[in-house]
């Protein structure tokens, strides 16, 4: 028979000692004398129950065990190979924008206990990478495309689940200055400066007067990868509403849902007398003296009559 089995609780140790000591059995016994054979056919059955217990106890020990197996192998079993294990992928932010040139860092998290792989794909420049239980830190550099996409990969249990960033380079116009207007024949011409901005392509320049849009355009025909200065030139045909109205320049960037605005100081439009051809003020000014000098006359004629004898 092998080594006896391991004791499980008070209960099972109690009978277990009574079935592996027989002296203090064989001492109740005693205490009653009957004949051999009486005493050999008492025996037997009383053995027979001491048997009969300890393989019960046994058993119950073994079935114990195994119990506690099951119960621990079922909260801590390991995934079977080729099954797939439930879980997700996020990258933060999500969305950010950077100065042209400028870096950022992403963060990609999962859930997966054990990661297979773990990866970046994207078109800009990558820097650094720093690796924790459950991230995995990721660096770009020197970002000039006004809008790019970052891709997180991770492999987990065969399953690979991903997550995008997205960014987007930009600078808001360092300044936007509108020239005070300029009356050229019949029209005020109008002059914004925008400078330091970019990507110049989703500029679009705005002249209002009083409210009311006079002037708009896009500069989406510009494709060029740095800072930009813009100019705009507007000759404004004033009307009489017009006057003494704030006119204001606004430069706006479209970037796909996210816009920034810029405006400049208002000036107000004031009213401008053109000037006056010189021929025309020459003789405007001999007739009014024409005018002056016959009228002088014919009082100074009035006045003679009157002062003359009868």
């Amino acid at each position: 028979m092998g080594p006896p089995l391991p004791l499980q609780g008070g209960v099972e140790e109690a009978g277990l000692r009574a079935s592996l000591s027989p002296e203090p059995a064989l001492a109740v016994w005693r205490g009653a004398p009957q004949s051999g054979l009486f005493a050999m056919g008492s025996l037997f059955p009383l053995s027979l129950l001491l048997f009969l217990a300890a393989a019960y106890l046994g058993v119950g020990s073994a079935l114990g065990r195994g119990t506690e197996r099951a119960r621990g192998s079922k909260g801590s079993s390991p995934t079977p190979s080729g099954t797939s294990v439930p879980f997700w992928v996020r990258v933060n932010p999500e969305f950010v924008a950077v100065p042209p040139g400028g870096s950022v860092w992403l963060n990609c998290s999962n859930s997966c206990p054990q990661p297979q792989s773990s990866s970046l794909r994207t078109r800009l420049q990558q820097g650094k990478t720093l690796r924790g239980p459950g991230w995995v830190l990721y660096q770009l550099l020197d970002v000039r495309a006004w809008s790019s996409q970052a891709h997180c990969f991770v492999t987990c249990a065969g399953k690979t689940r991903w997550a995008t960033a997205r960014i987007t380079a930009y600078k808001p116009p360092h300044s936007v200055i509108l020239e005070p207007p300029v009356l050229e024949g019949r029209k005020y011409t109008l002059r914004c400066h925008v400078t330091h901005v970019f990507p110049v392509g989703y500029l679009v320049v705005t002249l209002r007067c009083g409210g009311r849009i006079i002037y708009s355009e896009s500069l989406e025909r510009f494709t060029g990868l740095d800072l930009a200065n813009v100019t705009l030139t507007y000759e404004f045909p004033a009307g009489p509403r017009d006057f003494w109205q704030p006119v204001i320049c606004h430069a706006r960037l479209n970037l796909d849902g996210l816009v920034v605005r810029s405006s400049s100081a208002p000036i107000t439009l004031m009213i401008a007398w053109s000037p006056v051809p010189t021929a025309l003020a020459s003789c405007s000014i001999a007739a009014l003296v024409g005018i002056l000098l016959a009228v002088g006359a014919v009082y100074l004629y009035k006045y003679l009559a009157m002062k003359s004898p009868e």
